[in-house]
């Protein structure tokens, strides 16, 4: 099968040809790939930051937002059949470690995370768990929703934990209306009563904002400084970090999603404030199982783009670029 792999750090990957991923334990499943999502977290595997944290021997599939259909299980699967089209949260998990059990999959003992330390999506099939697919309802296909898998998870998550201080009255700054950011706006909207304050330098950006409900959109934040109950950071990097810390009111929280930068604040200040910084990482199995329920109904859908598998390095030029308006979608 055709597949893109990653060879050296600092390098772009290629289009090579590899084995076809066979099906072995009982929970296997092997899914057709139907689509999938290119991250900036992929152009951040390629420069090497994830090198160390991951682990992952070279060359491998890259690719961790996936969507597609099922094409074969093994003996012990209940959940799906071949056939069925799905979408796949990003890890694969024990089911039995305390994490597991109590819902909190996303730090799983026993994880792998395909796609970052072990072979991904962007590649004809990928191997996976009974634990990792959700079955899509009818109507949603593969190449719509792949980007949910990771982007789509990780901003449902993040305005999920935020929700509780969001009630109305409240006001809620989120920083880029991007791959992330503009799922993290519409969950927003569907979820909360909250004032939602969008920032992006990008016109094209802002006014995809504005269609998607934000109540104000700027292009940078200077006016909002100490404004914001909650700031969603999807950005991370760049000043970004530094622009959410001092937009954050008094007992105020930033949530960071976007990465690439470094929160630093003296710790006086977050004591006598009562600031808090709170991080993000993907997000539950029963996360993606709600997200899809907000998709299905409508009130979440994605902005893309899409390229043939083998163009995979013109997509991450146009994301590198800023060329590339919501997500990348890879077809095999």
């Amino acid at each position: 099968m055709k597949a893109v792999r990653v060879h050296s750090y600092g390098k772009r990957p290629s289009i090579d040809e590899v084995p076809e991923p066979k099906v072995t334990g009982p929970l296997d499943v092997l899914v057709q790939v139907g689509a999938a999502g290119l991250c900036r977290t992929d152009l951040h595997i390629i420069e090497g930051q994830w090198a160390e944290k991951s682990g992952v021997q070279l060359p491998y599939v890259i690719g961790h937002e996936n969507a597609g259909w099922v094409r074969e299980v093994g003996s012990a699967v209940t959940n799906v059949a071949p056939g069925d089209a799905v979408i796949l949260h990003p890890l694969v998990t024990c089911g039995l470690c305390r994490p597991c059990r109590s819902g909190d999959d996303v730090h799983c003992e026993n994880s792998r995370f395909p796609g970052i330390d072990s072979d991904g999506g962007m590649a004809e099939y990928l191997l996976t768990s009974a634990r990792s697919v959700v079955k899509l309802a009818d109507g949603l296909e593969p190449a719509a929703v792949a980007a949910l898998a990771d982007a789509g998870l990780t901003a449902y998550h993040a305005v999920r934990k935020a929700v509780p201080l969001l009630y109305p009255g409240r006001t809620c700054v989120v920083i880029g209306a991007g791959g992330l950011g503009h799922i993290g706006i519409q969950c927003l909207v569907a979820m909360t009563a909250a004032e939602v304050v969008v920032i992006d330098p990008n016109e094209k950006a802002r006014e995809l904002a504005r269609e998607l409900g934000a109540h104000e959109v700027v292009a940078n934040g200077d006016e909002l400084t100490d404004s914001a109950d909650v700031v969603l950071d999807f950005v991370g990097e760049q000043g970004a970090e530094k622009l959410g810390l001092t937009m954050t009111r008094r007992a105020g929280s930033y949530y960071v999603i976007g990465y690439g930068g470094t929160v630093n604040i003296p710790t006086i200040d977050l004591i006598s404030t009562e600031r808090n910084i709170i991080g993000n990482l993907v997000g539950s199995y029963n996360d993606l199982d709600e997200l899809m329920t907000l998709a299905a109904q409508g009130k979440v859908t994605l902005h893309t783009r899409t390229y043939p598998l083998t163009a995979v390095n013109e997509a991450m030029d146009d994301l590198e670029a800023g060329r590339l308006q919501g997500r990348g979608i890879l077809v095999p």
